[in-house]
């Protein structure tokens, strides 16, 4: 943004900012939802859908009902059916002439669009299609009245400017290509206020030009969101049109000028900080991401409570944030200022637009004094050279000083305003006329280097953003024959170049042979490229047909325009779907299988759900494209979770990422404010990576990829109580079941009555009618004995799991201990609860209630054990005595991976992979069992010899067949391992036929399979018989002792 000019001259002061709301149609997922946006004249209502806020009303300058009451014409344009519906012409007549009369008089003027993501913004300021917005039609009336002047005194100038905010970084969208690393710099003059330094401003001589601008600029913000992997939704779009009226002053030879700066300002989605910051997150401040949106509100209420008179000694805090500081007089100062607030009307979004009204209530509080720019240039241009003057003589006094002061920060801020200020005035030295012939060279370069459009000749690639604005923006021809895709770094740079995550030197091929297209995905050093058609990876080459969607790497987004003789009607005779941004997320959530757990009773929980998805499951895809690249070895899912795993009346369901460590066995959860949060925080690390080539070095505490193990809800049991309103005991076995419905374990629980003493009662106290009950004193006592193959504790043996409960109106959870070591634990957990007295409340409690009992998991230390049934046992002392601690990699050899990823039929050997180092797993187990098992028996022989006992020798027999099973066992492993051996050096066999060498890996493979298939059901036997004999074991020793104490 250029600086505004000094003023000198009158003009109204004490404007306030207009303000407008604009609400939208419902989009296609939204129809069917209830609308909660009603408009009276200049008056806003929203209804809490759920009833809890009731209805909000909101005076404003003016209401925009766009909901409905309109069709399209023959030229797509959207019409009114209605006094009612409010078009683009009425929203320019009403706010952008006020803009141009105020650029006319020689005043600043600003409009800036405020709404969370997909509210309307961008349609109201830069339209959509033949639905021109507020810009293009300031741009276009500003021309047609300058066509129209007559006077020969007076002369115009036009020049325009186009710049993005994201992440505290300015980019200049018209000059892209040469960006300075970290952005541009925003710089302070005295007078002139901050400008940007360094942002191309082109002089325009027509609408057409600044058209074209515009669709430049365009191309560029879509071409940087995508390759930095940013979202075009958190960033600022901030367009300037400098307009000067130079009138000649009679035969003097002197000129008198009036200078505009038009602002118009497309703001970032304005979400709610707990739908999309991260709320109780340990690295809540590390983003800068929404620091610009987040200090505009502080500025907004600051500059508010002056204008109200509530607070007089306010700090404005516009120096917090880039955007602000650009803003500072459209917002406090030298500017008159508009605002169109843009809101949903789904009962989704309930929240997000009473936020947004909120808002805009408070900036319509804001006054403003502006004031004519009126000839600054040479006294700028003086005041310029006398600040430079006195800058050169503060560093040659800190370079007299020793050269300390030279090398400071503080001297080096210096140097840079000293140039900036040179840049500036060589800027404005510049004749206008110079100006437009740059311009015109510039323009000339750029159409010769475009050159013909293609598209009624070719097949082409169109791509497509959540900002419908920047869909179709960028187009790849394909032209005959064979095309490749990858980055621009290749070898042999490819015919279309990406940048961005998950795209490989060479990452896919596109053939066409003038009648269809084809894309196959490459492979490069065990890695396939990432290529998705309709939604569905894709691994070998595909047919492309007219409207597929196509997503290469991470973020690559298109439609596939096929050849024109295919762009007919379907074959199948029915209409080609309505390609946008969120029909593509679907379609890839539906293929992900992740719209199945979406279905509920509520409508608007579903659609607020699949909204999430559509958002969340590309910021999924890049997280774990940028967890690989900066190899952080965490891998990110998506689920949905059902909040009747906590309440069994709560049907919600809510959109949750789950975290995997790939490096150990720690699993996170977290909710979506926090992954998004956290989403941009990796983000900006990964920026640093880009710029520097060289992975981070983060602190490990400010590692937006990692916290701290935290326990893990595993899934809960509902115990229902209704017998006991019969004083009759329940005892059951109950499936634990998680998130999303699957089977976590068994549990077993018990609820049982019992007296004063917790001492069981048993059935004796059975009642026909639980009203005789009533205001008697009850005794229950809570019993969780054990859990059975609880899968949490699978992959790791220092994991544990505990449960939680509450019962009736105790405020208190309850725990058991937490047991680990072991799929099968004990809690042995007993808790009497009492009730005194029985009251109506507390029986319908018994009768239509249930105690949850929930299953959590908690964290071990990262080790992974080689087998599901990994145990820690210990002995009558409480020591160890004996663990399953050896790796997968002393039986299943790390080679046999390499071998695997080179033969043919990959899915095949890799299923038979697991297969063997499954069974490689157990035969291990037998060995440690078998260890195991001889420590208990001598133990035993030990405890029988002093106790003199005439015990049975069954379990000596026993034992002597499971250790002479376990010793074929051990025979068995040896030969395995040596065939393994074997194997392995046959993997890369030297000058010999790969194909043959191939085939015969396969064979041995089957052999090996083979081998361990005809063990499988001799170790399924051994471990029954070694579980009976530990059984006996202890039996008999209980025996045993039970001698003792009689002798």
């Amino acid at each position: 943004m250029a600086p505004a000019a000094p003023g000198g001259g009158g003009g109204g002061g004490g404007d306030n900012v207009k303000v407008a709301v604009r609400v939208r149609p419902f989009l296609e997922r939204e129809k069917g939802s209830q609308c909660i946006v009603e408009m009276e004249g200049s008056t806003t209502h929203i209804t809490d859908p759920k009833g809890a806020k009731g209805r909000k009303s909101f005076n404003f300058d003016h209401s925009y009902w766009s909901h409905d009451g309109f069709e399209t014409n023959a030229e797509g344009v959207f019409v009114p059916t209605n006094e009612k519906y409010a078009d683009q012409q009425r929203v320019f007549d009403d706010l952008g002439r006020g803009v141009l009369d105020n650029a006319w008089q020689g005043y600043n003027a600003t409009l800036f669009a405020y709404g969370q993501t997909g509210s309307g913004k961008s349609y109201s300021v830069l339209g959509y299609g033949p639905n021109k917005g507020i810009v293009p039609i300031v741009a276009e009336e500003l021309f047609k009245s300058i066509s129209e002047n007559k006077d020969p005194a007076k002369s115009f100038q036009v020049s325009f400017s186009m710049l993005e905010i994201y992440n505290e970084h300015i980019r200049d969208l018209l000059n892209y290509k040469q960006m300075p690393r970290g952005g541009l710099k925003v710089r302070q003059n005295p007078r002139s206020g901050f400008f940007v330094d360094g942002l191309k401003s082109v002089a325009v001589k027509s609408f057409k030009e600044i058209e074209k601008l515009i669709d430049e600029g365009t191309e560029n913000r879509t071409v940087a969101s995508t390759n930095m992997n940013a979202t075009s939704s958190r960033s600022h779009m901030v367009i300037t049109i400098r307009f000067t009226q130079v009138t000649a002053l009679g035969k003097t030879g002197k000129k008198g000028t009036k200078s505009s700066d038009i602002n118009l300002v497309d703001l970032a989605g304005s979400e709610r900080a707990d739908s999309t910051g991260a709320t109780g997150d340990r690295l809540k401040e590390g983003s800068a991401i929404n620091q610009s949106l987040s200090t505009l509100g502080n500025v907004i209420s600051a500059l508010a409570d002056l204008s109200t008179g509530k607070k007089k000694n306010v700090l404005v805090p516009y120096r917090e944030s880039v955007l602000t500081m650009l803003l500072q007089n459209a917002l406090g100062g030298n500017s008159k200022t508009l605002m169109i607030a843009a809101i949903s009307p789904a009962a989704i979004n309930f929240d997000e637009s009473l936020g947004t009204l909120r808002y805009a209530d408070r900036a319509k509080q804001i006054k403003n004094k502006a004031i004519v720019n009126e000839d600054p240039t040479e006294k700028l241009i003086r005041e310029l050279k006398e600040e430079n003057q006195r800058l050169q003589e503060m560093l040659a006094k800190g370079g007299a000083a020793g050269g300390a002061a030279a090398d400071s920060a503080e001297a080096r801020e210096m140097a840079e305003k000293l140039a900036a200020n040179e840049r500036y005035m060589q800027e404005m030295n510049v004749s206008w006329e110079q100006k437009l012939k740059d311009a015109q060279r510039e323009w000339e370069e750029k159409q010769h280097k475009a050159g013909v459009s293609k598209e009624a000749t070719h097949a082409y690639l169109a791509n497509v953003n959540e900002d419908p604005s920047l869909s179709g923006v960028i187009r790849h021809y394909l032209e005959i024959g064979k095309t490749v895709v990858g980055r621009a770094d290749a070898e042999n740079k490819p015919q279309i170049s990406l940048k961005g995550l998950s795209i490989l030197k060479e990452h896919a091929l596109i053939k066409n042979n003038g009648k269809a297209c084809s894309i196959t995905p490459t492979k490069q050093s065990n890695l396939r490229a990432k290529v998705a058609v309709n939604g569905r990876i894709i691994k070998k080459e595909t047919r492309l047909r007219h409207m597929d969607r196509v997503l290469i790497g991470s973020n690559h987004l298109y439609v596939f325009n096929g050849h024109p003789a295919e762009r007919g009607p379907p074959e199948d005779g029915g209409s080609y779907p309505n390609v946008d941004y969120e029909f593509c997320q679907q379609e890839l959530a539906s293929a992900a299988g992740l719209t199945a757990d979406v279905a509920g009773d509520n409508q608007d929980d579903a659609d607020r759900i699949r909204e999430d998805l559509v958002r969340l499951l590309p910021m999924v895809s890049e997280a774990n494209a940028m967890s690989e690249e900066l190899r952080k070895g965490v891998r990110f899912d998506l689920i949905v979770k059902s909040g009747q795993s906590h309440n069994l009346l709560d049907n919600s369901k809510e959109v949750a990422v789950k975290l995997t460590s790939d490096r150990n066995t720690y699993v996170w959860m977290w909710d979506k404010g926090k992954f998004i949060n956290r989403k941009y925080m990796m983000q900006e690390l990964y920026e640093q990576f880009m710029e520097t080539a060289t992975l981070p070095d983060t602190d490990r505490e400010k590692d937006p990829f990692w916290d701290p193990p935290e326990d893990l809800f595993l899934g809960s049991v509902f115990v229902y109580l209704q017998s006991l309103g019969y004083m009759i005991d329940m005892d059951e076995s109950l499936p634990v079941t998680n998130y999303q419905g699957r089977e976590e374990g068994i549990l077993q629980v018990a609820v049982c009555t019992c007296d004063p003493k917790g001492n069981e009662l048993g059935e004796d106290n059975f009642v026909d009618n639980p009203r005789q009950l009533l205001g008697k004193r009850l005794d229950f006592l809570v019993k969780i004995p054990h859990a059975s193959g609880v899968k949490w504790l699978e992959a790791d043996e220092t994991r544990g799991c505990f449960c939680r409960y509450t019962f009736y109106t105790a405020k208190t959870q309850y725990e058991t201990p937490c047991v680990a070591g072991t799929m099968n634990p004990d809690f042995e957990h007993k808790k009497r609860f009492t009730i005194k007295p029985a009251t109506e409340q507390f029986l319908n409690y018994l009768l239509n209630g249930a105690v949850v009992v929930e299953v959590w998991g908690r964290q071990g230390d990262g080790t992974v054990v080689p087998n599901p049934r990994a145990r820690r046992r210990y002995d009558e002392s409480g020591s160890r005595c004996g663990s399953a601690t050896s790796r997968t990699s002393d039986v299943y050899a790390p080679g046999l991976d390499a071998a695997i990823a080179g033969v043919e039929g990959e899915e095949k050997i890799r299923a038979m992979r697991d297969k063997l180092k499954h069974q490689a797993q157990e035969i291990e187990i037998l060995k440690i069992e078998k260890e195991n098992l001889q420590k208990e028996s001598k133990r035993l022989k030990k405890k029988r010899s002093a106790s003199a006992s005439n015990t049975s020798g069954s379990s000596s027999v026993g034992v002597d067949e499971i250790l002479e099973q376990a010793d074929s066992f051990a025979e068995f492993v040896v030969e395995w391992r040596n065939m393994l051996h074997t194997v392995e050096e046959e993997v890369t066999p030297s000058g010999a036929d790969e194909k043959k060498a191939k085939e015969a890996l396969k064979g041995k493979f089957k052999t090996l399979k083979g081998m361990l298939d005809e063990q499988g059901p001799k170790a399924a036997r051994m471990e029954k018989m070694i579980k009976e004999q530990l059984s006996a074991m202890k039996k008999e020793m209980e025996a045993v002792e039970k001698a003792k104490k009689k002798k």
